[in-house]
């Protein structure tokens, strides 16, 4: 039988093993999709995964943008007819199925290189945002295309999902992003709560606490956003979206009830919960 996409088979098994090796719920989140929805989710994850491994792992910084400069160029390919591998070569074939936009590739890339260029330490609201709507809208807007959903809502849930996902990840991470370096939390939440702008420090503060909450409140009105927005679009199409929101909605209830003091205490879902959002949202 013929893979998905009209791939070859050893480029399907290739980029849907790079996902299944990543240990991530995405994997299993992806299946409620068709299979040639699915393979081409699969392979704007192994994008995804290429390019942020390349901004995070150590090295270089004229290497990595280099390497960044090399995947624009295959992101070019794309729409030319070129290729260089497995990911590569399914991706084409998705841009050809669905209207997966060069510029949103782009944007992704910007993003790493964004975290690759220096370690990001208390920026400004705008810069957050920014960095937000490379790194999670961007993957959002390719997103919401193969799931089958091209229209303006589409984009505005893919907008708001975005940040609202990407700030619940900042919420979760502030204590190990400290230990890197890094502080996401906006330059205006720490200043107004009297934290310091260095990361080791901003963990020490009593005012740390109110910052939390205050991103907290600006993810749950994102999740909000984008749930209006997919109101407006194809209910099937924005399955795996809804679930993906669900997911992280509950992370971040799990992390307000664990509290901002506890920083460095995981809170993890529980498997049950983990099942419930999966048949609840995965099946309607």
């Amino acid at each position: 039988m013929t893979p998905a996409l009209g791939a070859d088979p050893a480029d399907a098994a290739a980029v849907t093993a790079l996902v299944r090796a990543a240990g991530t719920s995405f994997y299993r989140g992806m299946r409620v999709l068709p299979p040639e929805r699915r393979l081409a989710m699969y392979a704007i994850y192994g994008f995804c995964r290429i390019v942020d491994d390349i901004a995070d792992e150590p090295g270089d910084l004229a290497d990595k943008r280099a390497e960044l400069d090399r995947w624009r160029g295959r992101i070019a390919g794309l729409y030319t007819g070129q290729t260089d591998g497995p990911v590569t070569r399914v991706l084409a074939r998705a841009v050809q199925k669905f209207p997966l936009r060069e510029a949103d590739f782009l944007a992704v890339i910007d993003g790493m290189q964004m975290d690759a260029e220096a370690d990001i330490a208390a920026p400004d609201l705008a810069t957050l945002y920014l960095y937000c709507d490379r790194v999670a809208g961007a993957v959002g807007r390719l997103s919401v295309r193969a799931f089958g959903d091209a229209s303006p809502a589409a984009d505005d849930v893919a907008l708001s999902l975005g940040r609202a996902l990407q700030l619940t990840n900042i919420l979760r991470d502030v204590h190990e992003d400290a230990g890197r370096g890094r502080l996401y939390l906006p330059r205006e939440f720490l200043t107004g709560a009297g934290v310091p702008l260095i990361p080791r420090e901003a963990l020490a503060s009593p005012g740390l606490a109110e910052v939390c909450a205050l991103l907290a409140a600006l993810a749950h009105a994102n999740f909000r956003m984008a749930d209006a927005a997919m109101a407006r679009c194809d209910r099937r199409a924005m399955r795996p979206a809804r679930l993906m929101g669900a997911t992280y909605a509950a992370v971040l209830d799990r992390l307000e009830r664990r509290g901002w003091e506890r920083l460095d205490v995981a809170a993890k879902l529980a498997k049950w919960r983990k099942l419930w959002i999966a048949l609840r949202y995965g099946l309607t």
